[in-house]
């Protein structure tokens, strides 16, 4: 579902009057029934092993997957998507295809680290299975809204299908449990110094979502660059005899080779199965309580997340006059320009967190959990 400029700024500024961080749990207890969670995902080599960890994982319910155009374009996401729930077995799961571009945008891709079949150059038969009739837009709906309270929506690519389906029904940010989403970066970009490729490519879907008033928590490039893929990974994998562990290896194995080629002197990190990871067990990741807002207007730093913390402290203050203005914080736009009769605008006179960031992960622990579950030995 694509949509013009005008209703994107008709909806963005009735979503503002959303500015509270409502607090949720990530999961129940290890003992409880098995969460339910969408996966909005554009394989893509690190969210094709995603996929596979999520479905070795019996904390998940996967209610869903949906597609979207991001890594490659849809029609490449698309089967391969299909292809990781073949390899898994698990064809039960629904496959819903998503938006081909970004809300106002012209899609931007990254084949240049995901290869032009986004897999790496890993080749796999074609899927056999046929992905549902109904958009992704719709079936998160249907799906939010027979499950009230229970869906967590885990995104793994560019916002556009959430931002879609929550400009379709404006009451779905708060029918879900939570967003765990791979994506931004408070410590500069990787498609360029401001922006992290799943926010540059919709950046404005990507606002939208953050003012939509969905609990989120943003699993980015603050942690996510410290999970690089390695060749002893890729040997552990391909010692399990098992179709998930084999087609990993396969894909791993062509990703660390594809980086080499393209002139890197490390493998990829595993961005989008962190975020997964951390769904699983939230205690991989440290978080902070941020308001992110997401630059859409910026010649150069368009896709940028912005931090704004209300407890950042400031040694000049007492304790108590830091509370104070704890409670008084603005958000400051440009300097106006001459032409302007404005003083310096203030975007926002007050505001709140609507997100909790990553900022801290034991990597260690992450790679164990992710290559035992991809081995068939966790």
């Amino acid at each position: 579902m694509r949509i013009t400029r005008r209703q994107f700024v008709t909806s963005y500024t009735a979503a503002l009057a959303v500015t509270g961080l409502r607090k949720h749990r990530l999961r129940d207890s290890p003992s409880s029934s098995p969460s339910r969670v969408i996966i909005d995902t554009d394989p893509g080599v690190d969210d094709a092993l995603a996929l596979l960890l999520a479905m070795r994982s019996p904390e998940l319910k996967i209610e869903g997957v949906t597609a979207v155009a991001g890594n490659v374009p849809l029609e490449l996401t698309l089967p391969n998507a299909l292809r990781m729930i073949e390899i898994a077995g698990r064809t039960d799961i629904p496959v819903a295809p998503g938006a081909s571009g970004p809300l106002v945008r012209r899609l931007v891709t990254a084949t240049y680290a995901h290869g032009e079949n986004g897999l790496g150059g890993a080749v796999f038969p074609e899927p056999q299975t046929k992905p549902v009739a109904q958009p992704a837009a719709e079936f998160m709906r249907d799906r939010l809204r027979k499950y009230p309270g229970e869906v967590t929506l885990i995104t793994i690519g560019p916002l556009t299908n959430i931002a879609s389906a929550f400009n379709m029904d404006h009451e779905l940010p708060h029918l879900a449990r939570g967003l765990m989403m791979m994506g931004g970066s408070l410590s500069g970009g990787n498609i360029t110094p401001a922006a992290e490729f799943n926010v540059y490519v919709d950046p404005e879907a990507a606002r939208v979502v953050f003012q939509s008033g969905i609990p989120i928590t943003m699993v980015g490039l603050d942690v996510t660059r410290r999970t690089t893929l390695t060749e002893e990974h890729v040997r552990t994998l391909a010692a399990a005899e098992n179709p998930v562990s084999q087609a990993a290896a396969k894909i791993a194995r062509n990703a660390l080779q594809h980086a080499r080629e393209q002139g890197f002197l490390v493998g990829p990190n595993m961005h989008d199965s962190l975020a997964v990871a951390t769904f699983i067990d939230p205690s991989l990741v440290a978080c902070k309580d941020y308001y992110i807002d997401v630059e859409t207007a910026g010649e150069l730093t368009a896709g940028e997340t912005l931090g704004y913390s209300p407890n950042a402290g400031d040694l000049r203050r007492t304790p108590e006059k830091e509370k104070e203005a704890a409670s008084k914080l603005t958000i400051r736009g440009s300097a106006p320009t001459l032409a302007s009769t404005r003083t310096s605008p203030v975007i926002r006179d007050q505001y709140a967190p609507n997100a909790q960031v990553a900022f801290g992960v034991d990597s260690r622990r992450f790679f164990d959990l992710l290559i035992a579950r991809l081995s068939g030995h966790g």
